[in-house]
Parts: C-alpha cells; sequence; structure tokens
C-alpha cells in the first residue's frame, strides 16, 4: 500500500459533525436563531401572549372566598395582614433567599412560595411628553389580596422559634404588614378572622302538662 492510499483511506473515515455551542437567554429573540431558556432562579412566566397590560387595582375578597388564607404545604407560614400589595420579582426572590439561608441547618427543609409574579409592569421615563403609545417592560409584579398566604416552610420537622426568625427575616424584604400562622389559623377574609361557630347545648326544656 502506497502513501496516497493511506491517505486516501485516513481521508475516507467519516467523523461527526461539529456540535455547535447553544447559548441560553431570558428573553425571547426569535431573530437570533439561540437556545431560549428560563434559568429557575428567575422567576417569570414561560410565554406570555399580551407583553402589555394595564397594572389594575388591588383584589379585594369581597365574595366571601377564602382559598388561600391557610396553609397547605407546610408547617408554618406567613400572610398579608392588613391592605393587599403589589410585590415585584425582586422582593419576592429576596425573601425566600433570607427564608433558605436560615432553614439550610435542618436537613430536607423546604420553602414553598404561594404566589407568582406574572404581571408585567411598564414604566415610562421622567419628564417624557404624553402619548408615543406605552412604556416599555421594567419587571414582573404580583398583586396579592389582604390575607393571602405568600411563604410556608415545611418538608420536615423544624422548631417553631426557628421558623418564626427566617420568616421575621422575610418580612424585612416585603413592603406589607404580615403575620405568623401554623397549622391551627383559621381562614382569613380580608381583616376579618373567620372563627369556627360553637354550637351552644342548652338543657331540654320539660314541657307541663
Amino acid at each position: 500500500m502506497n502513501l496516497l492510499s493511506t491517505s486516501r483511506s485516513w481521508l475516507s473515515v467519516s467523523r461527526p459533525p461539529l456540535a455547535l455551542p447553544t447559548i441560553s437567554l431570558g428573553l425571547a429573540s426569535p431573530r437570533l436563531g439561540l437556545t431560549l431558556a428560563r434559568f429557575r432562579s428567575v422567576l417569570a412566566p414561560r410565554k406570555v401572549e399580551w407583553p402589555k397590560r394595564q397594572k389594575r387595582r388591588l383584589p379585594v375578597p369581597t365574595g366571601g372566598a377564602t382559598k388561600g388564607t391557610t396553609l397547605s404545604f407546610g408547617d408554618y407560614g406567613i400572610r398579608i395582614k392588613g391592605n393587599g400589595a403589589r410585590l415585584t420579582q425582586k422582593q419576592l426572590l429576596a425573601a425566600e433567599d433570607a427564608i433558605k439561608r436560615k432553614i439550610k441547618v435542618v436537613k430536607g427543609a423546604k420553602c414553598y412560595m404561594r404566589v407568582f409574579p406574572d404581571l408585567p409592569i411598564c414604566i415610562k421615563g421622567n419628564e417624557t411628553r404624553m402619548g408615543k403609545g406605552k412604556g416599555t417592560f421594567e419587571y414582573w409584579a404580583v398583586r396579592v389580596p389582604p390575607g393571602r398566604v405568600l411563604f410556608e416552610i415545611g418538608g420536615a420537622p423544624i422548631r417553631a422559634e426557628l421558623a418564626r426568625e427566617a420568616l421575621r427575616q422575610a418580612c424585612h424584604r416585603l413592603p406589607t404588614m404580615m403575620e405568623f400562622i401554623d397549622r391551627t389559623a383559621v381562614p382569613r377574609l380580608g381583616n376579618l378572622l373567620l372563627e369556627p361557630q360553637t354550637l351552644e347545648t342548652s338543657s331540654p326544656v320539660t314541657a307541663k302538662a
């Protein structure tokens, strides 16, 4: 076998195609043709039909519904006391990080977030003339009514003192008044606590003949 045939046989070997690196972005950019992904640390919806919406007012539970005012996953939690609030993505992440940093000493302890920022907030610059359409997107937020549970702690047995301290640090990151609750907490309808009705037993009345 000569040298030319050897070089030809070496060139005829099939090689796998080179894999091009992919870049993950948090924003949709179909023109670039890149692989888009939403990171786990980013609180943002995966798909948005209308990127610009109205802020609207805070919801008020006037119909009597108490869903979301008691614990569902953990043993301790915090819920809004007083007026509702519009919480931003950064505020929720800061509160969640404060809770996880405090309860990481307990093996298996988890932090549950009961709300999710899916409201796009658009802001126009200062000293801008009227018109020219709606402002540009700035951040994600969520409208939370009064009495709604925001964070829960569970997954493993944890002392009430440690859970109270972790949730207290989370309350300092939120711009509203909160209250500490546990499994024995009653539902809240706005600013009204729905206490269970107690049946009053009375002695039977004996009828006279």
